[in-house]
């Protein structure tokens, strides 16, 4: 069985310290201290103070949140690696806590050292700020990819209802299609054993194909009520059976009891009842095919709002001639059942002559989805979104306003900090406003500004629209 190398030599196999000189090496032996670790035992605890830079000699370390609602995310730093607590990192506590996979070994040097570790071995400062650095860089890129995960949960949650609604009415308007369609033959024999000759039959189709019988009528609720009850008590005053059941289908299409007197005029008493019931079955199929047709037109819009929302006609990394009002109203159509839930009303004033700018499309849906969703969160139930854009000499400017209680003036200049929110516990990652600055700043050569106060919030976005030369930056 080989021995484990000493800890002089373990050290050497740090990327960071390969290249040290012998006493330098010789330093970091003296003053770390070793630590072996079993398989599943914890290196550090999320929450505890952050004290100690770790250097892994051998094995791997994975981290995880524990405490509370985990989000999911694990770092993992393997063998020649530097992790932990760092010279000038503002790091105070834990965010995660550390367990060994397997066995491992480690070298720690407490913080308190770290002055008289960077005096003995200058060349750390500049390397250790890189991995910072770095650690950094990708932290930030997870926690973004972890904001836009989010967002498209809320978006997918949403979207699946608003299909439902359509689909659901699809399959119940299929069902009732076919009931119908197969007791018009019934209805059609009962017809012609009642006499009904080829005249009165041409009046009676004439009564269902009338103009105007095939699109609902522009009623209340109320003033529908009452057509449907007068023209009930009409069909019971002249013994139509399941009057209850006749009376709903011709209000909807806009027929008054005089419409169906005017018909019934020429008809032989006894074979009433089969025409009324004859019409009533080809108007009901005429309007659940409206339905069909409404609920697959609802569908292909949302399929369309989706189309644009993700651009899948075109890269997400490509700069093009942006409309910012599809891109709006298709981000609206994602959030549409965020605002139907809530009541809200969604208020758009949009400028006639808006130019399309050059903008990376996806990120700047991003961004709407971002404001739009943070401002229906903002209000109370039935309260109102704003939506307005307007040209502004070389720029356009889109501005996102809610009625809800505002951003408190003490905590206005922290909201752009990363991970900073003023959602409740486990409602927000605190990154979406920061996302949403670095987009439209550093990708867009753009601004963002914040007017707040009780009932009245407004994030305005300041695009140009020529494409800037100094701009596009790459997201850090």
């Amino acid at each position: 069985m080989n021995a484990e190398p000493s800890l002089h030599d373990a050290l050497r196999g740090i990327h960071v310290f390969a290249d040290l000189a012998d006493e330098e090496i010789a330093w970091l032996a003296e003053h770390a201290q070793e630590v072996h670790l079993a398989d599943g035992e914890a290196s550090i605890r999320e929450d505890e103070p952050a004290d100690r830079m770790v250097a892994i000699l051998s094995g791997e370390i994975v981290g995880r949140r524990e405490k509370g609602v985990s989000d999911g995310r694990t770092f993992i730093a393997r063998a020649g690696e530097v992790t932990g607590m760092l010279p000038f990192s503002r790091m105070s506590t834990w965010r995660a806590t550390a367990r060994a996979s397997g066995p491992a070994r480690l070298a720690v040097i407490p913080s308190t050292l770290f002055k008289e570790m960077l005096a003995h071995i200058p060349a750390l400062e500049a390397r250790l700020i890189g991995v910072m650095t770095d650690r950094t860089r990708e932290t930030t890129r997870a926690e973004q990819q972890n904001e836009k995960m989010l967002a498209l949960g809320k978006l997918s949650a949403g979207l699946a209802h608003e299909l439902n609604n359509p689909a659901s009415a699809v399959g119940r308007a299929i069902s009732e299609l076919r009931t119908r369609i197969t007791g018009l033959p019934p209805l059609t024999a009962e017809l012609i054993a009642q006499g009904v000759d080829r005249t009165q039959m041409a009046s009676l189709c004439q009564l269902r194909d009338s103009p105007g019988h095939h699109k609902a009528p522009t009623l209340d609720p109320l003033a529908l009520s009452d057509l449907e009850s007068a023209l009930s008590d009409w069909l019971e005053a002249r013994g139509i059976r399941d009057a209850w059941r006749l009376a709903p289908t011709f209000a909807a299409v806009g027929m008054t009891a005089d419409d169906l007197a005017g018909y019934a005029a020429g008809l032989p008493a006894e074979a009433l009842p089969a025409a009324l019931a004859w019409v009533e079955a080809g108007l009901a199929i005429d309007v659940l095919l409206g339905d069909v047709e409404n609920a697959a037109r609802r569908i292909s819009d949302l399929v369309g709002a989706v189309k644009e929302y993700s651009h899948m006609d075109r890269g997400l990394a490509e700069r093009a001639e942006t409309d910012l009002h599809r891109a709006l109203d298709s981000t609206l159509t994602m959030l549409g059942h965020k605002a139907r839930v809530k009541n809200v009303s969604i208020v758009k004033e949009y400028a006639p002559d808006l130019p399309h700018v050059q903008a990376f499309a996806g990120e700047i849906n991003q961004v709407w989805t971002n404001l739009l969703d943070n401002a229906l969160d903002a209000v109370a139930d039935g309260g109102r979104v704003t939506v307005r854009t307007r040209r502004k000499n070389h720029h356009v400017e889109v501005e996102i306003g809610d009625d809800g209680p505002g951003i408190p003036a003490d905590l206005q200049s922290r909201i752009w900090e990363p991970f900073f929110t003023t959602k409740p516990m486990g409602q927000g990652s605190g990154l979406g406003l920061d996302i949403t600055r670095r987009i439209i700043v550093l990708r867009h050569g753009g601004e963002i500004r914040l007017d707040s106060h009780p009932g009245d919030t407004r994030f305005t976005v300041c695009l140009p629209v020529e494409r800037p030369a100094e701009v596009a930056r790459a997201l850090p």
